[in-house]
C-alpha cells in the first residue's frame, strides 16, 4: 500500500465533502442543529403543569395544601374554578392539564381523624404527561402535605401502615431524564452523519463518471476503500467529540467514566456505520438513491435501539432484531460511561458484539464493492 496514493484518495474525498454545501450541511451544521434540538426537546421531564384548582373547602388546610403544589416547581395554578360545569369546559378546552379538587368535608374529614380525599382530574389525551402528574401529586400529598396537615389539626398522624419506604436514584439523583436522553443524541447524530457521508463516496465517483478512471490507475482496492472511509472515521470522531462537548458543558451532562474508552467504543460503533453505509453506496444507482437508503436504515435503527423506547416493551419477534442493531450496543456503552462511570470490565459484552457486527458488515461491504468493479 502506497501511503502517498492513500493521502491522495484521502485528500480528494475531503475536497468533495466539503466543496458541497449539502454535505457541508451535513457535517457541520447537522450536529449542532441536532444536538440543540434533541437536547431541549427530547425529555420526558414535566414541569409546571398548568393547573386549576377547585377548592370547595375554602379551609387553611385546603389552602396550604395548594401552596405545597405551588411551591413544588411542578404545577402552576392558572384558574381558580367556582362550578361543576366550569371544570369540565377548562379541560376540554385545554386550558388547563390537571384540576386539583377540594370536597367541601375535607378539613372536616381531618379533624375527625378520618382519610380525607383529594381529587387530582388530568387530561388523558396525553397519557404521559398525565402519568407523570399524578405521580407528582401523590408525592407531593404523600410525602410532604397531609403531614403537615394533620399536625395543625393537633395530632402526630396516624402510621396508616408500618413500612417506611426509603427511596434513593442511584446515577441519576434528580431523575433528570434529559442526563437519559442526550448521551443517546451523541450515538444517533454520530450514526446519521457517517452513514450520510459513506453512502454516498463510492456511488459519487460512478455519478460523476469517475470510477473508470479510477480503477485502470495505480490505486489498489485497499487504498481507494480505506481513503473514502477514513474522512468518515475522522470527521466521526470529531462530530462525537464536538457533541460530546456541548453535552457537557451547555446541557450539564455528567461525564463520570473513562473517555478513552468511550473513544475506543466509538471506534467499534464507527465500524458498524460506516460499514453499513459503504454497503449502501455499493448498490445505489445515484446519490439521491443512497441518501434515501441510509434514511430507510437509520430510522428503524433509532426506533429499534432503546433511544426512546425500551426495548423490553417491544414484542419478543422484534427484540430478537434488536441485537442486529449496533446503536442498542453502543447507548449501553455511552450512557454507562456517562451516567455510571463503568469501564470496560463491565461493558466488554457490548465493545466485542460491536467489533463483530463492524467486522462483518465491513467485510460484506468490500465483497460487494470488488463485485462491482470486477
Amino acid at each position: 500500500m502506497a501511503i502517498e496514493r492513500l493521502l491522495c484518495v484521502i485528500k480528494k474525498e475531503f475536497i468533495q465533502i466539503f466543496r458541497n454545501s449539502k454535505m457541508r450541511a451535513i457535517v457541520l451544521v447537522m450536529p449542532l442543529l441536532q444536538s440543540m434540538v434533541f437536547g431541549y426537546a427530547v425529555t420526558t421531564d414535566v414541569n409546571h403543569v398548568n393547573t386549576a384548582v377547585y377548592d370547595q373547602a375554602q379551609t387553611p388546610e385546603s389552602r396550604d395544601l395548594i401552596d405545597r403544589f405551588i411551591h413544588s416547581g411542578y404545577f402552576s395554578i392558572k384558574k381558580v374554578i367556582r362550578s361543576d360545569q366550569e371544570m369540565d369546559e377548562v379541560i376540554d378546552r385545554g386550558e388547563v392539564s390537571a384540576i386539583l379538587r377540594f370536597p367541601p368535608d375535607f378539613s372536616g374529614k381531618l379533624a375527625a381523624g378520618k382519610t380525607a380525599a383529594v381529587q387530582i382530574i388530568v387530561d388523558g389525551a396525553d397519557s404521559n404527561t398525565a402519568g407523570v402528574v399524578l405521580n407528582y401529586a401523590g408525592s407531593i400529598i404523600r410525602n410532604d402535605a397531609l403531614e403537615i396537615l394533620q399536625k395543625r389539626m393537633g395530632g402526630p398522624g396516624r402510621q396508616t401502615i408500618g413500612v417506611n419506604l426509603q427511596t434513593r436514584a442511584w446515577f441519576n439523583a434528580n431523575l433528570t431524564s434529559r442526563n437519559f436522553y442526550v448521551p443517546g443524541v451523541i450515538a444517533s447524530i454520530v450514526m446519521l452523519v457517517t452513514l450520510l457521508l459513506t453512502s454516498m463516496s463510492v456511488v459519487r465517483e460512478k455519478e460523476m463518471g469517475t470510477m473508470e478512471q479510477i480503477v485502470v490507475t495505480p490505486i489498489t482496492s485497499a487504498e481507494f476503500i480505506l481513503g473514502k472511509t477514513m474522512p468518515s472515521i475522522i470527521l466521526g470522531f470529531i462530530n462525537m467529540i464536538f457533541v460530546t462537548l456541548i453535552s457537557v458543558f451547555w446541557f450539564d451532562i455528567p461525564v463520570r467514566g473513562n473517555m478513552v474508552t468511550l473513544l475506543v467504543a466509538n471506534g467499534f460503533y464507527l465500524m458498524t456505520t460506516i460499514g453499513t453505509g459503504l454497503y449502501i453506496s455499493t448498490i445505489s444507482a445515484t446519490q439521491q438513491q443512497a441518501m434515501m437508503s441510509a434514511f430507510f436504515f437509520y430510522l428503524p435503527a433509532v426506533l429499534l435501539s432503546g433511544f426512546m423506547f425500551p426495548i423490553a416493551n417491544m414484542p419478543e419477534a422484534v427484540q430478537v432484531f434488536t441485537y442486529l442493531n449496533p446503536l442498542r450496543y453502543f447507548l449501553i456503552i455511552i450512557r454507562g460511561i456517562f451516567l455510571k462511570g463503568v469501564g470496560v470490565a463491565v461493558l466488554w459484552p457490548q465493545m466485542l458484539a460491536l467489533l463483530i457486527l463492524g467486522s462483518l458488515v465491513l467485510t460484506l461491504a468490500v465483497k460487494r464493492f470488488h463485485k462491482n468493479i470486477a
